[in-house]
C-alpha cells in the first residue's frame, strides 16, 4: 500500500517531526511520519548510512546551486538543504562516497530516506542512481506542501525484472512507505558498485526547501506476490485502492454525468469573439484566417474576424490512445496487416478491431498481462465494441495484440449508447461544451480530425511524414530515426502528408494551423556528441548511400577545397576527398569541427523544415505551419534557428512546471512567436500508478500547478499560447503503444472530471486576454 503522507501545520513542523536517529532506527521521526511504529522492522541498525547526528554535513555528499545547513528538532539533528531553484536551472544533493557502495549482499533492498517540506508549496523531486559503468536508474517523487514523509527507491528486487507492459508498476513491496516512481534508464544496476545516487529538483519558478534525516537502506517485510493480479476493474479503475470519484455502479456513473450536463456552456466565455479572441481588445485586420502580429512588442495570434487570441487548451482529443494491450492475441494470418501507403501511425488510428474471422483464434498470448484484469466482455456483447488491436507497439511486454478501451466503453455505459456515430456524436459536443465552459479557447493538437467541421471552437491540424525515404540519426532516435529530407522521396511523402491534411481541414477558418511530425530527437545540449550526432553519425556513411552525407561532402568541399586544409583545421589525415565521401569516424572533436558541424545541423535541418512549409502552403496557403513540437531533449540552438526560418510558429513540447528565461533565453535572439505543443502533471490520489511526467501532490495541487504554469506562459512576449497533455487519462495498464500510465487528464477513465483542476483552469481562463494584454492593447509593430 502507498504510504499516507501526513501533512502538518508550520507552527509545529520542526518541534514534532525533526530528530536524528543516532543508532536507533526506530526515530521519532519514522514513528511520526507512519504513524506506525511496525514499519520501523523494514530497517536495520547496520544499514544506516547518515543521522546527521555528527552535526555537520558529511563530505560524501554534493551540493550543486543548494547550500545546507544542520538544524535542532526536538529529538536530534537533520540536514536542510536550501535549494537555489529560482535563480538556477536545476539544484541537486548528491550522495556520493569515496569509494562505490558495496550493497550486494543484501539481498531485496531499497535506498531510503525521511524527508520533510516546511514550505506551502510541494516539491517535485528526480533521483538517478548511478554504477560504476555509468549505467544510471532514474525515478521520481512528490514531497507534499508542509508534510513529512518516508521514500524508498527499490535497487534490487524481482519487480526490476519483470517486463509488464506498464510504464511504472503497481508497488510490490508491503510497505508503509512512499516507493519512488520508476522513470527510465536501466532497471538492474550493479549494486556492488554504486557510485552515486543524485536528488535533482529543475525547472521550477521558486527556491526550494527540504530536511532530510535517517539516510538507509531498508528490506522488505514481505512481497505481494499478486501485485499484478486482479488490478483493473470493470470500469478500468485501479480494484486494489479507494479514491475521490472513484465510480461503483452503472448508476452513480450516469448521475454524475447527468450533474455536468446540466451545468455546461455551449458558447465562448463572456468577451469573446465566436473564435474565442478578446472581443473587448483593439480590433486589428481580419483576414478571415488565424495569423501572427507583434502587438505592444508581444507575440499574439489574431482570430480571422482581427481579435487578439491566445491559444489555451487541451492536446490528444481522441480515443486512439485510451486502448490497453489485455494478453489476448489472434492468428497474424487473420490480422490484416499494415500498407506501403499509411499516412497515420499505427498509435494514433482507432480502435482497428479485427475481422470477426479472426475472433475465433482468439488465445491468450500474456498470462501476465491477461491476469491484470478482472473483467472484460465477449466479442459479441455491446461493449464488445470497444476491443481494438494493435499490429506493433514502441515498447512493452509483447509486440502486438489485442486491446481494449475502458474508457469508450464507460461512454458507451453513461450514455446508454450502442450505436457508433450518435455514440461519438454525443462524447464530441459534450467536450466541446466542456472545452468551452472550462475557459479554454481551442483544441491542442491530436484532435480527433471528426472536430475540424464542428466550427464551435478553434482547432490545431496535424499529420506526420512517413514512409520508405532513407533516414539519419543522432544516436537517441527515441521515437524512430529522423528523416533525411535531401532524399527525393521524402518530399513526395511531404506533399502526400499536407495533401490529406488539406481534405481534412477543407480551408476551414476554425484552424488555427498544422503541426506536422513531433518530438524528434535532433540533439541535445550538453557534449559535443549529443548535441552534433546527426552530423557525427552521418559523416560515419557512404555518401552514395546518405543523400544528407553526400550533402556535407558538398559543403566541407566548398569551404576547404582541398582535403589538406580540412585536415589541418580538423586535425585528422584523410588522403582525399572520396576518403572523406566514403565514412569517417570522429572521436576527438575541436573547435574547427564543432563550428563546421553548426553549419552542416543547420543546413541539414533547415532542409527538413523548407520541405515541409513549401509543402503545407502548396495545399493550405492561408493557413500557419507550426513546426514539429521540439521536445526540451530532442533540439539544439541549429535546429531551432532552422524552424524559426521556416515555421509561422515555432512550437515545442516542454514539461517543467513553468517556463523562465533559466532556459528560454533564446526566445529573445529568436524572436519569434511561439507556443507550447504539451505540458501537464498529475498526481497518485487518481487511483493511477504513475502522476505522470511532474508530479503533484494532489488535485488540487495539480490545479496550483496548472496556474503557475500557464501564467508564466501568458507572461512570456515570445508565447501566444499552451496545451495541455492529455483529454483522458492513460489507461491504468498502460496505453497499448509504450506503456504510459499517466493521471494527466482532465477527465479520469469513466469521463469524469477532476474538479480541482477544473477549478483552477476556469480562473486562470477567465482572466487571460488582460493578464497577458492588459487593458490597452495598441498598435502593432510586425504582421505574418
Amino acid at each position: 500500500m502507498k504510504f499516507p503522507i501526513k501533512h502538518i501545520s508550520a507552527a509545529v513542523f520542526l518541534a514534532s517531526l525533526i530528530s536524528g536517529c543516532g543508532n536507533d532506527s526506530r526515530s521519532t521521526f519514522t514513528e511520526t511520519a507512519t504513524g506506525n511504529t511496525e514499519v520501523a522492522a523494514e530497517n536495520n541498525d547496520s544499514n544506516i548510512l547518515w543521522t546527521f547526528e555528527q552535526g555537520e554535513v558529511p563530505t560524501a555528499i554534493q551540493l550543486e546551486h543548494t547550500s545546507a545547513r544542520m538544524i535542532d528538532g526536538e529529538k536530534g539533528k537533520a540536514l536542510e538543504v536550501q535549494l537555489q531553484t529560482k535563480s538556477h536551472y536545476s539544484a541537486n544533493v548528491i550522495f556520493a562516497p569515496e569509494q562505490p557502495w558495496d550493497w550486494s549482499g543484501l539481498g531485496d533492498f531499497a535506498f531510503a530516506l525521511d524527508i520533510a517540506n516546511p514550505k506551502a508549496s510541494s516539491v517535485h523531486v528526480y533521483v538517478t542512481a548511478t554504477d560504476k559503468n555509468g549505467r544510471a536508474h532514474n525515478r521520481s517523487f512528490v514531497v507534499p506542501e508542509n508534510s513529512s514523509g518516508t521514500y524508498f527507491m527499490e535497487l534490487k528486487g524481482p519487480d526490476l525484472t519483470v517486463e509488464t507492459g506498464i510504464r511504472s508498476n503497481p508497488p510490490s513491496w508491503d510497505s508503509q512507505f512512499q516507493d519512488m516512481i520508476y522513470r527510465w534508464g536501466e532497471k538492474e544496476l550493479d549494486v556492488s558498485a554504486i557510485e552515486s545516487i543524485a536528488f535533482t529538483v529543475t525547472g521550477v519558478l521558486e527556491d526550494k526547501v527540504l530536511i532530510i534525516d535517517n539516510v538507509r537502506l531498508i528490506q522488505p517485510k514481505s512481497l505481494d506476490e499478486s501485485y499484478l493480479k486482479g488490478l483493473v476493474d470493470e470500469f478500468g479503475q485501479n480494484n486494489k485502492l479507494d479514491f475521490v470519484n472513484k465510480v461503483d455502479s452503472l448508476e452513480e456513473l450516469r448521475a454524475i454525468s447527468e450533474e455536468e450536463q446540466s451545468q455546461l456552456r455551449k458558447t465562448p466565455m463572456d468577451g469573446r469573439s465566436r473564435f474565442g479572441g478578446w472581443a473587448d481588445g483593439p480590433k486589428l485586420e481580419a483576414t478571415g484566417y488565424f495569423r501572427t502580429e507583434k502587438v505592444d512588442g508581444k507575440w499574439a495570434l489574431v482570430d480571422p474576424e482581427g481579435h487578439l487570441f491566445f491559444s489555451t487548451g487541451i492536446a490528444n482529443v481522441r480515443l486512439a490512445n485510451t486502448s490497453t494491450i489485455t494478453g489476448y492475441d489472434f492468428d497474424k494470418a487473420r490480422v490484416p496487416q499494415r500498407t506501403p501507403g499509411d499516412l497515420t501511425p499505427e498509435d494514433s488510428l482507432g480502435l482497428n478491431r479485427v475481422p470477426d474471422t479472426a475472433i475465433p483464434t482468439r488465445h491468450i498470448s500474456s498470462p501476465l498481462r491477461a491476469d491484470m484484469f478482472n473483467w472484460l466482455p465477449e466479442y459479441d456483447e455491446p461493449l464488445g465494441q470497444n476491443f481494438g488491436y494493435r499490429r506493433e507497439v514502441h515498447t512493452g511486454v509483447i509486440e502486438h495484440g489485442e486491446t481494449f478501451s475502458f474508457y469508450r466503453a464507460n461512454l458507451q455505459r453513461k450514455y446508454d449508447i450502442a450505436d457508433e456515430e450518435r455514440l461519438m456524436a454525443k462524447w464530441r459536443e459534450t467536450t466541446i461544451d466542456r472545452m468551452l465552459s472550462w475557459g479554454f479557447t481551442s483544441f491542442g493538437n491530436w484532435i480527433d480530425p471528426a472536430y475540424y467541421q464542428m466550427n464551435r471552437i478553434p482547432y490545431f491540424a496535424n499529420g506526420w511524414i512517413i514512409g520508405n525515404f532513407k533516414t539519419v540519426s543522432s544516436g537517441n532516435d527515441y521515437w524512430s530515426p529522423l528523416p533525411d529530407p535531401f532524399d527525393p522521396q521524402f518530399k513526395e511523402r511531404a506533399y502526400i502528408t499536407a495533401e490529406q491534411i488539406a481534405k481534412e481541414v477543407e480551408n476551414n477558418p476554425w484552424c488555427v494551423g498544422v503541426f506536422v511530425d513531433n518530438e524528434k530527437s535532433w540533439g541535445q545540449e550538453g557534449s559535443t556528441a549529443s548535441q552534433y550526432g546527426i552530423v557525427i553519425n552521418t559523416l560515419s556513411r557512404a555518401a552514395g548511400e546518405s543523400p544528407t552525407k553526400a550533402q556535407f561532402v558538398q559543403l566541407m568541399q566548398e569551404k576547404y577545397g582541398e582535403i589538406g586544409k580540412l585536415n589541418s583545421a580538423w586535425n585528422i589525415q584523410l588522403t582525399d576527398w572520396e576518403t572523406f565521401a566514403n565514412g569517417v569516424a570522429l572521436t576527438d572533436f575541436n573547435d574547427a569541427m564543432i563550428e563546421d558541424f553548426s553549419t552542416m545541423l543547420e543546413h541539414y535541418t533547415g532542409q527538413y523544415f523548407k520541405i515541409v512549409r513549401e509543402a503545407v502552403k502548396h495545399y493550405m496557403p492561408n493557413h500557419m505551419y507550426l513546426g514539429a513540437r521540439f521536445a526540451d531533449w530532442g533540439m539544439t540552438p541549429e535546429v531551432r534557428r532552422a524552424a524559426a526560418k521556416y515555421a509561422d510558429v515555432v512550437s515545442y513540447n516542454y514539461y517543467k512546471e513553468g517556463v523562465s528565461d533559466k532556459f528560454w533565453h533564446f526566445l529573445e535572439d529568436l524572436d519569434r512567436p511561439s507556443i507550447i505543443g504539451e505540458f501537464h502533471n498529475g498526481s497518485l490520489d487518481s487511483g493511477l500508478l504513475n502522476p505522470g511526467l511532474i508530479h503533484a501532490s494532489s488535485q488540487a495541487d495539480r490545479g496550483k500547478k496548472f496556474a503557475e504554469y500557464m501564467n508564466s506562459v501568458i507572461d512570456n512576449p515570445y508565447f501566444v499560447g499552451a496545451h495541455w497533455f492529455q483529454y483522458i487519462d492513460s489507461p491504468l495498464t498502460g496505453r497499448a503503444y509504450d506503456g504510459e500510465n499517466y493521471n494527466v487528464g482532465f477527465v479520469s477513465v469513466t469521463d469524469t472530471p477532476y474538479q480541482p483542476l477544473v477549478d483552477a483552469v476556469k480562473e486562470v481562463n477567465e482572466n487571460l486576454y488582460q493578464r497577458r494584454f492588459g487593458k490597452a492593447a495598441g498598435s502593432s509593430s510586425e504582421a505574418h
